[in-house]
């Protein structure tokens, strides 16, 4: 009995002492095996495959809790990122309203660029609704615990916001791996050029992520938001009726605008933040740190 105590505290320390390593390899493993499985399944695109996607994307989550739990820190602390809702009306229309700014300069830029529109085929904008709650808990905002509820907070007391948010941003892209092996994903099949332009927009997005996380003081919740109003833009841009050649065929060229247009105006709006709030804090406040989630700082 002593052996075993003695065996679990020396695990538990070695994770205390390899957070972020432990957080990761347990990230990967919860998704890339639930991903891989559904790849062997030669599972077809339907709402039973979008699901078990979403159940993947517990990885994040999943890895921060063990190690939370390991390393001695509050769960109910961490947890609590998620319901932290008293941010102040700026920041919940920010999180609400930005992702209409970028898609409404995407759709600018994706007609200036030749890209053609069909009104009709656009969905009931209320769809947008649905996407967004659905976003928030299942379809992306369920990572952030993990990416933005964890990484990030442990990271920037030792490199600062922005680079935090790049290094976020490169473990969160590698991530998504399995998404562009499945053509029944909305990734797979897509060019390396296509992949490339997602990777610059995952980068961006990790820093307006980063921006809405540090400026509300840990607000999980926000940014699941945040994150879930950037994902649904695609069911009211042109482009995701206009990619589809007749007979369901993506139209290539069609394709990378609609990446470009996407990636855009992130990119723009990620310049901005950096420049008006600097690299250090992306905010203009304290930032969080280990303490967010009740562990001991590093620093």
């Amino acid at each position: 009995m002593t052996g075993e105590s003695t065996h679990d505290s020396g695990v538990r320390s070695w994770i205390d002492r390899h957070r972020i390593g432990t957080f990761l390899a347990i990230t990967y493993a919860f998704t890339w095996v639930i991903q891989g499985a559904l790849l062997a399944s030669g599972m077809e695109a339907s709402w039973t495959q979008s699901i078990l996607v979403g159940f993947g994307g517990f990885g994040p989550p999943v890895g921060a809790a063990v190690v939370v739990w390991a390393s001695g820190g509050d769960l109910r602390k961490w947890v609590g990122q998620f319901f932290r809702w008293r941010i102040g009306l700026r920041w919940w229309l920010a999180a609400l309203g930005l992702p209409l700014v970028v898609l409404a300069a995407g759709v600018a830029l994706f007609v200036a660029l030749g890209g053609p529109t069909d009104v009709s085929a656009l969905p009931f904008p209320g769809v947008y609704l649905f996407v967004l709650a659905w976003g928030t808990v299942w379809g992306g905002g369920q990572e952030d615990l993990g990416w933005r509820g964890f990484m990030l907070p442990l990271l920037q007391e030792r490199y600062g916001a922005f680079v935090s948010s790049l290094l976020v941003g490169v473990a969160w892209a590698g991530w998504h791996l399995p998404l562009f092996l499945n053509p029944a994903t909305t990734h797979g099949g897509w060019p390396l050029s296509q992949q490339l332009l997602w990777g610059v927009s995952i980068l961006a997005g990790s820093v307006l992520w980063t921006w809405m996380y540090n400026s509300t003081g840990g607000s999980v919740l926000a940014v699941a938001v945040f994150h879930a109003g950037i994902n649904g833009m695609g069911v009211l841009h042109p482009a995701d009726t206009a990619a589809m050649a007749p007979g369901g065929v993506p139209d290539p060229w069609l394709s990378l605008l609609s990446e470009v247009t996407g990636a855009v105006p992130l990119v723009a709006v990620a310049i901005v933040l950096v420049a008006v709030y600097g690299t250090e804090r992306l905010a203009d406040r304290e930032i969080p740190g280990a303490e967010a989630v009740g562990l001991e700082s590093r620093d």
